[in-house]
């Protein structure tokens, strides 16, 4: 029988913070202090856990051979022989039905926004994940996927700055994932392609250049969001450019952390333990509720 601690390290509880994607229309939409509202968000956000938790378990199952060739993921439950593959393919599937029973509880719109997630996702793990640029512009869907979902919940639609901003931050932390491996492996002298296909259609200076351009995108995007006459209206004020530099200094510190300083975990885990990315966007966090509230 798997353990309890195997099925949790399973699920990637540290990688939820990830579905509070699921909350920015609530933010941005100034009904964070509305009991009703915080409460639908809050149950489509416990969804949407769930439902990535299914994907991690899937995911896991399917990659568990080239996992035990990769240097860290060797240690996941599944490759590692804690959490059998039946199990974890039970566990993904009372998960995914148990998210998406959630969101249709919420509303139709909900529930398809977080079942055409699962679709992307397992398109993902069955196939595109090995081929080079398709698998990065299905992770930044799913982000896209996660916004639509909250805002479906409250009935409300996202912004089309917040859809494009959630874009392009997507598309660049998945090339930063992909940076990093290519760099990691280069380091150590190993095939990058042997712990996932699609490096082999990525190279390094490429991708460092498209982080490159996504990440000013990204900053500038951001910028003109909150100068934009209609933000300005909409919150009675024009001080949230105050918070872009925060937004500046978030993406330079995770490049930093993907290309700089590459370490055997994945930036994104990296940057959820790095002391100066955390407590810029804490700062940012706090600026912005501020300003808007």
């Amino acid at each position: 029988m798997a353990s309890a601690r195997a099925v949790i390290r399973t699920l990637r509880p540290h990688q939820w913070v990830k579905n509070l994607f699921v909350a920015a229309p609530l933010v941005f939409a100034k009904h964070l202090v509305d009991g009703g509202y915080l409460w639908r968000t809050g149950v489509a956000v416990a969804a949407f856990c769930a439902l990535s938790g299914a994907v991690y378990a899937l995911n896991d199952v399917l990659d568990a051979e080239a996992d035990r060739a990769h240097p860290t993921k060797r240690h996941r439950p599944i490759a590692a022989g804690a959490l059998r593959e039946r199990s974890a393919v039970v566990l993904a599937i009372v998960l995914a039905i148990a998210g998406l029973g959630a969101c249709l509880a919420l509303s139709w719109q909900t529930a398809a926004w977080a079942g055409a997630y699962l679709v992307l996702n397992l398109a993902y793990s069955l196939k595109l994940k090995h081929v080079a640029f398709i698998d990065v512009v299905l992770i930044a869907s799913g982000f896209m996927t996660r916004v639509a979902a909250g805002g479906a919940a409250i009935a409300i639609a996202p912004s089309r700055w917040l859809l494009v901003c959630t874009g392009l931050l997507a598309t660049f932390l998945a090339l930063g994932k992909r940076a990093h491996e290519l760099a990691l492996a280069t380091r150590d002298g190993r095939d990058a392609a042997a712990t996932r296909a699609a490096l082999a259609g990525y190279r390094v200076g490429w991708v460092r250049f498209a982080m490159l351009v996504l990440g000013l995108a990204t900053a500038a995007a951001y910028v003109l969001y909150t100068v934009d006459a209609h933000t300005v209206e909409f919150f009675g004020t024009n001080e949230l450019a105050w918070s872009a530099p925060f937004c500046v200094v978030g993406l330079a510190r995770f490049a930093w952390l993907a290309l700089k300083s590459p370490r055997p975990e994945s930036p994104t885990d990296s940057m959820l333990r790095d002391g100066i990315f955390v407590s810029n966007l804490v700062a940012w966090g706090v600026v912005i509720l501020v300003i808007v509230y």
